[in-house]
């Protein structure tokens, strides 16, 4: 088992999009390399991630893993499980950490690519087919297997921003919602009472935003509407096309 730590970021980084996990498969040499990925909240949903493998998959030789964990990625682990040392769960990560992507960001432009990958675990099953591969052939494949299932696998922005919400009739509110979400807010969810809803939506901690977005809801309600903090929070945005 190898660790390293990461030095402080900004709050916001990529990563998987919610959902099932996603899986890539390659052969090199007959060897097959079956790679995971699944986005995670702490060490402990990572190794479970690897306790299940190693049930699905009893009869393969190699469960190797590798994840990075938090806004500031301080917590990397990867794990060689039998293979030579250095050749699997090293080059695992690295393919994990050097991801570069371009991120849809509401406090950057998002012009430039970083590499910002975090709360991602990969394990890589490997049968293997007979053939040696050799210390470079693994290092190789194992990279591969990560990179590719990476650069195939739904990727989102994911930044801590400030929580708003505003009180509006339950009639107006879904044109209030449209006219928000199409001019760049992320939209967080709604609550409801006997007369109003009451809509959610995020944005960067920045003031000329805060009060750019206070005039656009005053234009929009006739002055009636207010904005009212009610926190921060993580919320997931889309990536910019050029991934």
């Amino acid at each position: 088992m190898t660790s390293t730590s990461a030095a402080p970021g900004p709050t916001s980084y990529t990563t998987l999009a919610p959902g099932p996990d996603h899986r890539h498969e390659l052969a090199v040499k007959r060897s097959r390399f079956i790679t995971v990925l699944r986005r995670v909240e702490d060490e402990a949903q990572a190794r479970e991630l690897v306790a299940e493998l190693r049930r699905e998959f009893h009869d393969a030789r190699h469960h190797c893993s590798a994840f990075v964990i938090g806004a500031n990625r301080s917590l990397q682990r990867s794990n060689d499980d039998g293979e030579p040392s250095g050749t699997a769960g090293i080059p695992m990560l690295d393919a994990l950490v050097k991801r570069e992507t371009r991120a849809a960001s509401l406090t950057d432009a998002g012009s430039t690519a970083i590499a910002d990958l975090s709360d991602v675990c990969a394990v890589v099953v490997r049968y293997f087919g007979g053939i040696l591969l050799g210390a470079g052939g693994l290092v190789r494949a194992y990279s591969e297997s990560v990179s590719t299932a990476v650069a195939l696998a739904p990727l989102v922005h994911r930044e801590r921003l400030r929580l708003f919400q505003v009180q509006v009739p339950h009639a107006e509110a879904g044109r209030l919602e449209n006219e928000l979400r199409s001019v760049g807010y992320a939209m967080t969810g709604n609550d409801y009472d006997a007369v109003h809803t009451h809509v959610g939506l995020a944005m960067a901690d920045d003031p000329l935003v805060i009060v750019t977005a206070r005039e656009r809801l005053a234009s929009y309600t006739a002055g009636r509407c207010q904005l009212l903090e009610v926190g921060t929070d993580w919320v997931d945005r889309p990536l910019s096309l050029g991934r």
